[in-house]
């Protein structure tokens, strides 16, 4: 997911910076993050988090929509605050999950909607379903890392996903079936 943001906040970037061919991007997992969240029975919003991603982006920056990007997540990275809820996600209500379920995205298209904002579609496999979604992309910062040394890019997307879709629909209605994610993802070049 966040490589498939990364290239949208890619898309964005003025064509100043002329490039032959498409160029690979890996995500840094230890500053990209999925946050998630729904209404639990109307009485409160209840927020969880994924973290642990691996991915790339190729990107190509003449044509942007030309780009692709990749990404998994283990579906046990996701933290809850409380480790019953957890271990009820996990159970046969909802995903009755190996510990090494992977959640997984690939870009099917690019749209460059503005010059700091794309439309990311793809596909979304999450509890064994596979269902194409859309991001809204925004791009935050392109530039050489103050520390790294080299080119990075981050950027913010969201979309919501409807939970029954991908046969998590336990107690929905009153549990929103609508869950709502924010998406936050760093990337650096590859050497």
């Amino acid at each position: 997911m966040k490589k498939i943001l990364f290239a949208a906040a890619l898309a964005g970037l003025s064509a100043s910076a002329a490039m032959a061919a498409p160029e690979k991007y890996v995500l840094d997992s230890s500053h990209s993050q999925v946050v998630f969240n729904y209404n639990h029975l109307g009485f409160s919003t209840s927020w969880g988090m994924f973290s642990g991603f691996s991915g790339e982006i190729m990107f190509d920056q003449d044509a942007p929509a030309n780009s692709s990007v990749s990404v998994s997540m283990p579906l046990n990275s996701m933290f809850t605050g409380w480790e019953a809820r957890f271990d009820h996600f996990m159970s046969k209500d909802f995903f009755g999950a190996a510990g090494d379920e992977q959640i997984t995205f690939k870009s099917t298209k690019i749209e460059v909607t503005g010059d700091k904002t794309a439309k990311i579609t793809g596909d979304l496999t999450l509890n064994g379903v596979t269902k194409s979604v859309v991001l809204d992309a925004t791009l935050n910062q392109v530039g050489d890392h103050p520390m790294a040394g080299k080119p990075w890019a981050g950027f913010n997307a969201t979309t919501t996903l409807v939970r029954s879709d991908y046969g998590l629909g336990k107690f929905a209605p009153y549990v929103s079936d609508e869950v709502s994610l924010q998406i936050s993802v760093e990337a650096m070049k590859a050497e």
